[in-house]
This record gives structure tokens, sequence and C-alpha cells, in this order.
């Protein structure tokens, strides 16, 4: 079992910036995707960025140029960098990751409790 913890999400003012980290705890193998969503109020969840096993980047296009994406592969952590944030990146943010916890099983979707990110004066 893969447990994913969220944290840094909290108030900001228009033009900030946050960092949201995403600590694994658990037995992992492999993991085959990193990625963060997030979920506004009434409306769907959404990718926001993904990184795959061998690196390639996938972000959506509300958040091109504002944000980065990393990892420490020997924390099990990934960490999300926004920059220049706006009222409309107001959402619950969660961490993603697709991963096998043996080399035998197939891989399997385990998601973080979320963190609550705001953007407001």
């Amino acid at each position: 079992q893969v447990q994913l913890v969220e944290s840094g999400g909290g108030l900001v003012q228009p033009g900030g910036s946050l960092r949201l980290s995403c600590a694994a705890s658990g037995t992992i193998s492999r993991i085959n995707v990193m990625a963060w969503y997030r979920q506004a109020p009434g409306k769907q969840r959404e990718l926001v960025a993904a990184v795959t096993r061998d690196g390639r980047t996938n972000f959506a296009d509300l958040v091109k140029g504002r944000i980065t994406l990393s990892r420490d592969n020997a924390k099990n952590t990934v960490y999300l960098q926004m920059n220049d944030l706006k009222p409309e990146d107001k959402a619950v943010y969660y961490c993603n990751w697709n991963a096998r916890t043996t080399p035998w099983e197939r891989a399997y979707d385990y998601w973080g409790q979320g963190t609550q990110v705001t953007v407001s004066s």
C-alpha cells in the first residue's frame, strides 16, 4: 500500500507563489506517473501536471509557464512550484501516483487527501 500526503497549500495573494509537496510512504517497486490534479468547487477534477518514469512531462494549458514540477527520488517526494497565482487557481490540489508495490503486481492509482490552495487579496 502506498500513502501520499500533500502539504504546502494555503492562502496567497494574486501574483504570489506556493510550493506543494507530495510525500509517499509504503512499499514502492516502480512509479510510472507522478501527477498533480486540482478540483475547484462545482468543477471536475483536472490534471495540472504530470511526469512519467522516463521524465516526460505534461502541463495543463492554464498553468503552463507558471509551474515547475520536480522530484526527489531519495525522499519519494514530488514538488509542484506554482508562481504568479491567480484567483482561478483556487482549488483543492491532489497528488496522484500510478505505481506498483511489487514487481509482479499491476500498477494502481494512489491519491492523497488533498491540500487547499486559495488565491485572494
